[in-house]
């Protein structure tokens, strides 16, 4: 801070000592006998100003102004803010007339100057013995205060900055508007803002007022002089403006008038805003109402944009439902009318019949004949007609329409839902141009729920028609209208997973395959490998080693070339709670079914789903979460299997789908996966102690023992045949899956004529049963059974089995321990990031589309959110407000404390709301990601919408604490910096929800801005924290904020600025490059939390 003092001086030394201002001094000699003369007075000022200002242009050129670069931003406009006279000379003049002309020989030299600020550097606050004021030679300009003039025959070389000249001669009190420095016997310019008169005596202390220096002792004839130094406002703040008052030249100070203020250092009066209070002598204007003005327009606006989003999406959502519930009225009114119809029909027949056995010698009435009672089936079905905003003149129209017919006995009953076009089409070609023409007629809401409803009572009519029964369903797969989708099988052969690491088994020589068109259970004891088995065959199964072989329709590719129509309901309900049934089904059809698929087609998928499933009465209610109730937990895992069945897919694995359902809900699970295969879909899932109905729904059955050992694979009607050939029979009146479940849990022991049936025996048997291999181990267990010959054997299994798992040392089981980790890392970033290739036939919606898609949702759930965020913008409004009430803008310090206070505020307010963005649903990310939906739309999606806060959460805070505060910058610069402030620390935010868990992540969010603030705020002399600090975006942010406010202050804040800036390491350049850096760190750790989502993975 003291160097820039020196540099200062120097640059006046430039000033003052070149050749033009050394030509004042034969100014001043030529006209010296006219110096009182008031008429030719100015224009000696006038040549002896133009002399100092004439030299800018060699200062700016100088070292001087190479050195000072760091604190000034335009050295000419600094300059000329510090020292341009030319608006008020009186200062000049009336020194020139207290001098008698001689003002130039009393000006410091370049040495001199040197001299001075040389002792800051030293870090002493006296000056050593010089030339003039030495033990010896102490003359009175050697006080403060008090300046000397050199010899009028001596030539002084004013740019000489190595020898001081002799400078003893008529010594007199510094003039006004000058500063004469203790132990130096020259004069300085004092700089704008500054007030320099003489000093007055105060008799009382002996301090010569308004400076602070005394007058020397022994010398009653020394008189108090001018200012005696110029510094920083901590040092010296004698010579500064006083707060209150304005000081248009550097010997003026005007008190501040009534709607003005005036700040410490100010050369004008400013007005004060509208709406402001500023009375006399006021020295800052009170801001507070535009600070309430500005929170009140935020939170009207934030008011406005929920309320109207959430008033148009119930609009909207209310339109629909009205729409839906009238078409869903009307295809159900189609249904009544067609039995109705029926009905008339039927006793028409009967009674023609009637008729005809009493007349028989009549000729029969022609069959085409129109009965009363057929006038009047169809004047039921007039009474409601179906509406529609399509012309019926378009007969090639293809949309659901109920036909009216005339009796015919030799006719059978038409389809009453056909399609019009269709029906009358007599060529492929035909029927292509019509649909075509319905894809494009189709378009309203109205006639796509038509369409839906009308299909969807259609195939509950045909059921009805059919007289199917639970199981009978399957004979609707001849329907040659149901859409069959791509059949896929999946064959394994010795599939067997082991776990990393330990060596444990979790599968064991499982061999079969699950087909299409087949509901597969899966069902054990606890412990059996059911849910590994499934996640094996969906390519789930990370940190384990697979052997064997898995076979999809015969070829061995990898199950993950047909992620895009293999559905996955995990165990757990892994739904979005704060959306809707409808819209969590909506928005999995959206990103997963084809892109090229209808939009009434999606409506007939999602609403088929619905129906099928019961969750017409819930489909606009929440699915809720822990905290805030929504649906039955019934409804939700009915839900939750609703995520895959909308996708369509072609194999559909569930877990435990049926765990927490009743009988019922179970039964209605179940008719809808018996739907699906009709279509062709392969279900497999595991189930825990159906009923004996639901047991008898399925097609096939795997049953597992523990060590995921197969003991049966087939068909469901089998089974008993199977264990009652092995001698266990189930009892009457018990369930027999309960039951074989017990056997294999070892409760229950059949006993045959052979002996007790050890259950440990089971798995052997099966794979004699199936000619599998058996491994050794599991031969000695059963050598009792059979005799195996050596063939049945195969080579891993003799290398695997029976082999004792080698012992290590405590470090030997860690090593093994990090290195399984490793393993597993690999495999979850290898599936992550090698491409495999695309099988499954079908274009979902890139990456742009998803894009939209997700922001649609996000939005919906942040809306539902508004009062958290609320909760969040009024503890940022609470928070600038303490800090700037507490911590008022501190003109030493630039407003330095109250900046920093602010940022770790506003890093951990933030911090902590951003976490929840990646936090919260995680697991249904995890899902997401799995099925593959984008993950790159997911994380640019919610980043979007979190820019609406980062946009608010700056003004919120700023609203109080700046109004509050009154920093010099404006308002503009704050938000810049904060906006950028915000943006980076969610991006960090973003980083500590994906890899680390709630618990930590919140922790480091609250230690981080502390910490990082603390390490940036070091100023000592260690390059160690001042390297460390550069990685830390609090020192990037406080520095912008400080040099924001630091070039609002200039003049007599020059030395102020420039020292402080030197203290701190900061650069009045650097600005840019700050606000750069924030944004960078903030882009960089986005990216670095993108990856992140793509390498964690579930534990």
């Amino acid at each position: 801070m003291t160097g820039w003092k020196l540099f200062a001086a120097v640059a006046i030394v430039a000033l003052l000592h070149s050749p033009e201002f050394v030509q004042c001094q034969v100014v001043g000699d030529e006209f010296a006998g006219q110096i009182n003369d008031t008429a030719f007075l100015p224009f000696i000022t006038q040549a002896v100003y133009s002399s100092l200002s004439n030299v800018t242009s060699t200062i700016l050129n100088s070292d001087v102004g190479n050195r000072s670069s760091f604190c000034v931003k335009d050295r000419e406009v600094e300059w000329n803010r510090a020292f341009n006279f030319s608006s008020n000379l009186e200062f000049l003049t009336s020194c020139i007339q207290k001098t008698k002309g001689d003002v130039t020989r009393r000006i410091c030299t370049a040495a001199e100057l040197k001299f001075y600020f040389g002792g800051f550097f030293s870090g002493t606050n006296y000056l050593k013995p010089n030339r003039n004021c030495n033990r010896t030679s102490m003359v009175s300009g050697c006080e403060p205060g008090w300046a000397c003039a050199t010899s009028p025959t001596e030539k002084v070389d004013m740019e000489d900055s190595r020898n001081i000249p002799a400078r003893t001669l008529d010594c007199q009190p510094c003039c006004e508007g000058f500063f004469c420095p203790n132990g130096l016997t020259c004069m300085i310019p004092c700089p704008l803002g500054s007030h320099c008169p003489t000093a007055t005596l105060d008799k009382a202390s002996g301090i010569c007022t308004p400076y602070s220096y005394q007058l020397p002792p022994g010398q009653p004839n020394h008189t108090c002089g001018g200012a005696n130094i110029w510094a920083d406002v901590r040092t010296s703040n004698e010579m500064f403006c006083s707060p209150g008052s304005y000081c248009p030249s550097t010997t003026q100070e005007i008190p501040c008038s009534s709607g003005h203020y005036c700040s410490t250092g100010s050369t004008s009066e400013k007005p004060c805003f509208k709406l402001t209070s500023c009375d006399r002598n006021s020295s800052r204007q009170n801001i507070h109402a535009y600070g309430a003005m500005l929170i009140a327009a935020i939170f009207t606006i934030l008011l406005i944009i929920y309320n109207c989003s959430d008033q148009i999406l119930s609009t909207r959502e209310r339109r629909h439902a009205k729409t839906r519930e009238a078409a869903s009225r009307r295809a159900k009114e189609k249904v009544k009318a067609h039995e109705r119809w029926k009905m008339a029909r039927e006793a028409a027949k009967k009674h023609a019949a009637q008729i005809s056995r009493t007349f028989s010698r009549k000729k029969a009435a022609p069959q085409t004949e129109e009965l009363s009672i057929l006038h009047h089936g169809r004047d039921e079905i007039d009474e409601h007609p179906v509406t529609s905003n399509v012309s019926h003149s378009s007969s090639s129209e293809n949309r659901l329409e109920l036909t009216s017919q005339t009796f015919d006995r030799t006719v059978p009953d038409k389809d009453l839902y056909s399609y019009e076009g269709l029906s009358q089409s007599a060529s492929k070609e035909k029927n292509g141009k019509k649909k075509m023409q319905k894809e494009k007629e189709i378009q309203t809401h109205s006639q796509i729920f038509n369409y839906a409803y009308g299909q969807i009572e259609k195939e509950k009519a045909m059921q009805q028609n059919q007289n199917l029964t639970f199981s009978g369903v399957i004979s609707m797969a001849v329907n040659t209208e149901v859409r069959k989708r791509p059949k896929i099988e999946i064959a394994f052969r010795d599939l067997t997973l082991t776990l990393k690491g330990k060596g444990k088994h979790l599968l064991r020589c499982v061999t079969g395959k699950i087909m299409p068109g087949r509901i597969t259970a899966v069902m054990g004891p606890s412990g059996a490998g059911k849910t590994t088995f499934l996640n094996a065959l969906a390519g789930k199964a990370h940190g384990c080693k697979i052997t064997g072989s898995i076979l999809v329709n015969g070829k061995p590719d990898s199950i993950h070339s047909y992620k895009k129509i293999i559905g996955f309901v995990p165990q757990d309900d892994i739904v979005h709670g704060n959306l809707t049934v409808e819209e969590n089904l909506w928005f999995s059809a959206k990103c997963r079914l084809p892109a090229n698929m209808l939009k009434q087609d999606r409506v007939l998928v999602v609403e088929r789903v619905i129906e099928s499933l019961g969750l017409q009465a819930v489909r606009s209610s929440l699915v809720g979460t822990v905290e805030k109730r929504g649906i039955s937990g019934g409804q939700r895992k009915r839900v939750n299997v609703g995520l895959e069945m909308v996708m369509e897919p072609s194999v559909l694995i569930l877990d435990e789908p049926t765990s927490g359902l009743d009988s019922s809900s179970s039964q209605l699970l179940l008719r809808a996966l018996r739907r699906e295969t009709i279509e062709g879909v392969n279900v497999s899932m595991v189930v825990h102690q159906p009923s004996y109905s639901l047991f008898q729904a399925f097609d096939d059955l795997i049953l597992l023992a523990k060590g995921g050992l197969t003991v049966y694979h087939g068909s469901v009607r089998k089974v008993e045949e199977y264990f009652s050939g092995l001698g266990i029979v189930v009892p009457e009146r018990v369930n027999p899956p309960d039951y074989f479940i017990d056997v294999l849990e070892g409760m229950v022991k059949p006993t045959t004529s052979s002996g007790v049936v050890d259950y440990e025996q089971l798995p052997v048997r099966w794979m004699i049963h199936k000619n599998y291999p058996v491994p050794p181990d599991m031969r000695r267990n059963a050598s009792g059974l059979v005799m195996f010959p050596e063939s049945v054997v195969s080579g891993h299994e003799l290398n695997d089995v029976g082999s004792s798992r080698e012992e290590h040392s405590f470090a030997g089981e860690i090593w093994q321990d990090v290195k399984t980790n490793v393993e597993v890392r690999r495999d979850i970033l290898r599936h992550n990031f090698l491409p495999t290739k695309d099988l499954s036939n079908r274009k979902t919606p890139g990456i742009f589309i998803q894009y939209r898609y997700f922001l649609g949702r996000v939005a919906k759930q942040r809306l539902r959110e508004s009062r958290l965020q609320l909760v969040d913008y009024l503890i940022l409004l609470l928070a600038g407000a303490c800090l700037g009430s507490i911590i008022k803008s501190n003109d030493e310090t630039f407003g330095a404390p109250g900046y920093t206070y602010s940022i770790i505020a506003v890093s951990l307010l933030c911090k902590v709301a951003a976490l929840r963005t990646f936090s919260l649903d995680k697991l249904q990310y995890w899902r997401e990601r799995a099925s593959g939906i984008s993950s790159l739309a997911h994380f640019l999606a919610k980043d979007t919408i979190d820019h609406f806060s980062t946009v608010i959460k700056p003004a919120v805070y700023l609203s109080m604490f700046y109004f509050f505060s009154y920093p010099r910058s404006s308002f503009a610069e704050n938000y810049t910096v904060l906006l950028c402030l915000v943006y980076c620390v969610t991006g960090i935010a973003y980083m500590l929800a994906i890899f680390l868990d709630p618990g930590p992540s919140q922790l480091f969010a609250v230690l981080l801005p502390v910490v990082l603030t603390l390490v940036s705020t070091q100023t000592g002399n260690s390059e160690f924290l001042k390297n460390v600090s550069k990685l830390c975006y609090p020192k990037w942010a406080l520095e912008a904020f400080v040099i924001s406010n630091a070039n609002r202050y200039s003049g007599v804040w020059l030395i102020t600025r420039c020292g402080a800036l030197l203290k701190f390491g900061y650069n009045v350049h650097d600005w840019g490059l700050c606000i750069f850096i924030l944004i960078m760190i903030g882009v960089v750790s986005r990216i670095s939390a993108f990856f992140g989502m793509l390498i964690v993975h579930k534990r």
